[in-house]
């Protein structure tokens, strides 16, 4: 079987959310003033990232909304309780910081023009269709992507199979036709590979382990792994 489509995650894959986040919070409190509780501003940019994954891992299982996680996280993160517009007051102010620093890994462009011609693109992600379609917009590169498929309106997220199969129905080619490049073993990779497709985990922090996924440390990989097999030869290629 060949693959005939690369399904993308964006955050930490395409798009630096790392650097932009920490970037942008670090101007926010700078702004704002360091919260009550915090030693440093490095102590609070710490658990400002403890409190994203705390509550995206709820919003992912369904405890509560895409807004409500975005106040629960001010709420965590502050120590205090906030009416919801004062937390989403507070959330605006930080984005303004955080979408200012905004910028694609170096690899992105050039890997996705030397696949364009071969593969088809698109993009899953766990988060809204709001934020992704207008932060590729921003980063020049939406016209990349026939399709952005998010589990905000999806009502399913990562790494449930029926996320994974939306998106395949979305662009219209069974499972074992696609690819799927993320940077999360688990979420990204093994939920691909579980949902039928071709999982791909880049490893960008050198991390390691999970003998059993396929991985690249780089996208400048992708082209000579998706052109060397339809499923990839044996997963620790570039271990």
């Amino acid at each position: 079987m060949t693959i005939r489509a690369v399904l993308w995650d964006i955050d930490d894959t395409i798009f630096d959310y790392t650097s932009a986040d920490r970037v942008g919070m670090r101007q926010h409190l700078k702004a704002e003033g360091l919260p009550e509780g915090y030693e440093s501003i490095g102590q609070a940019l710490d658990s400002w990232r403890e409190f994203t994954d705390v509550h995206w891992a709820r919003f992912a299982d369904g405890e509560t909304d895409f807004e409500g996680q975005r106040r629960d996280r001010v709420r965590s993160f502050l120590r205090t309780e906030l009416s919801d517009a004062d937390a989403d007051a507070w959330f605006d102010r930080h984005v303004a910081h955080y979408e200012a620093a905004w910028s694609l890994f170096p690899d992105t462009v050039p890997v996705l023009d030397l696949l364009a011609d071969e593969y088809r693109h698109a993009v899953l992600s766990n988060s809204s269709i709001h934020n992704q379609d207008r932060k590729l917009r921003v980063l020049g590169v939406r016209d990349r992507f026939e399709a952005v498929v998010c589990a905000v309106e999806l009502g399913v997220s990562k790494p449930d199979p029926g996320a994974f199969h939306a998106a395949c129905d979305t662009i219209g080619l069974a499972p074992q036709d696609v690819a799927y490049v993320g940077d999360h073993p688990e979420i990204d990779a093994r939920g691909a590979v579980a949902a039928g497709l071709a999982g791909i985990w880049l490893d960008r922090t050198g991390l390691g382990g999970h003998p059993e996924l396929t991985r690249i440390t780089g996208l400048d990989q992708l082209p000579g792994l998706l052109r060397g097999d339809t499923r990839f030869g044996a997963p620790d290629t570039f271990r």
